[in-house]
C-alpha cells in the first residue's frame, strides 16, 4: 500500500491512529530517505479515527465489583518511538504498592491475565508504544477501568461526539516521569468521581463495539455502535473537505502556501 498512497490519499482514510505517519520510509535508503506522507495525505481535516476492535468482553456496570488493585498494565516493556516513555514509566512504577506493570501478550493466557487485571483495577495505564494508542485503551473501557491516557499528542476516535475527559485521566509525560507523581495523584482521585467516571464508561462501551451480535456478521448494526459513528464522522467531515477543495482551486499559480489537505 506505500506505493499507492499517492491514489488513496483523497479518500476519507479511516485509521486507528496517526503514530508513524510522519516518520521515514525504514525499508527506503536505510531509513534516511526524504521519502515521507505529507501531512495533507494523512490529515485530521478529512479522515477518520476509529477505535481499535476491543479483545476483552464487556463487563455491566451491575457486574462490577470492588476494585483492590490502583493501576494496572499489561504488555511489552520495551517498544520504539514514543515507547521509550514506556520504559522510563515501567522503571518508575514496577515496585510502586498497588501498582501491577506485568510483561505480556495477547495470547489465551494473556487474555485471561488482562481480564483479571483489568476488572480488579480503578485504573489502567496507558503509555504510548510503536503507536499512541492501542486496543488496550477500548479494552479498559470494556472492563470498566479507568483509563490514564500519558501522552502530549494523542488522537482519539469519535472526539466531538465523545468526551472523554468524563471517564479518563490525561498526564502530560512531564508530569507522569516524576518520581511518585503519578500514583499520587491518581490515589487523590475521589470515590465519587471513580464512580462517575465508571457510570459514564458504562454508557460509552456500545460506541466502541463493532460486533452486532449475529451469526456471521450478518444482520442490522446497533445504532449507537462504532460503525454508525464512523458513518456520522465521514458526514461531519463532507462540509470542510468541499471547503478545501473549493479553497484549492482558487490557489494562485506559484505559490508556497501548503494545501490544508490532499483534498480533490
Amino acid at each position: 500500500m506505500w506505493h499507492f498512497r499517492e491514489e488513496i490519499a483523497p479518500a476519507v482514510l479511516l485509521v486507528v491512529d496517526f503514530g508513524g505517519w510522519y516518520r521515514l520510509d525504514t525499508k527506503s535508503s536505510g531509513g534516511i530517505s526524504s521519502d515521507t506522507i505529507r501531512h495533507t495525505q494523512v490529515s485530521l481535516l478529512k479522515d477518520v479515527i476509529v477505535p481499535y476492535t476491543h479483545l476483552l468482553p464487556r463487563l455491566q456496570l451491575s457486574e462490577n465489583q470492588k476494585r483492590h488493585t490502583l493501576l494496572y498494565f499489561k504488555g511489552a516493556k520495551h517498544r520504539h518511538r514514543g515507547g521509550l516513555v514506556r520504559e522510563k514509566l515501567w522503571d518508575l512504577l514496577v515496585n510502586e504498592p498497588g501498582v501491577i506493570m506485568e510483561e505480556g501478550f495477547p495470547n489465551a493466557t494473556g487474555r485471561e491475565q488482562s481480564i483479571k487485571g483489568m476488572r480488579s483495577s480503578e485504573f489502567c495505564l496507558h503509555p504510548a508504544g510503536d503507536t499512541p494508542t492501542s486496543c488496550r485503551l477500548f479494552d479498559a473501557i470494556q472492563s470498566l477501568c479507568i483509563p490514564v491516557i500519558v501522552s502530549d499528542n494523542v488522537e482519539l476516535p469519535f472526539e466531538g461526539m465523545v468526551d472523554y475527559s468524563t471517564f479518563s485521566v490525561f498526564v502530560a509525560v512531564s508530569d507522569a516521569l516524576r518520581p511518585n507523581w503519578l500514583v499520587s495523584h491518581l490515589r487523590s482521585i475521589s470515590e465519587k468521581l471513580k464512580n462517575e467516571f465508571r457510570q459514564t464508561m458504562a454508557k460509552v462501551q456500545p460506541v466502541f463495539v463493532y460486533d452486532n451480535g449475529h451469526p456471521d456478521g450478518i444482520g442490522p448494526i446497533p445504532p449507537d455502535g462504532a460503525v454508525n459513528h464512523i458513518w456520522r464522522k465521514v458526514h461531519q467531515k463532507l462540509p470542510v473537505i468541499k471547503e478545501a477543495i473549493v479553497r484549492g482551486k482558487r490557489k494562485p499559480a506559484n505559490t508556497s502556501i501548503p494545501l490544508r489537505c490532499h483534498c480533490t
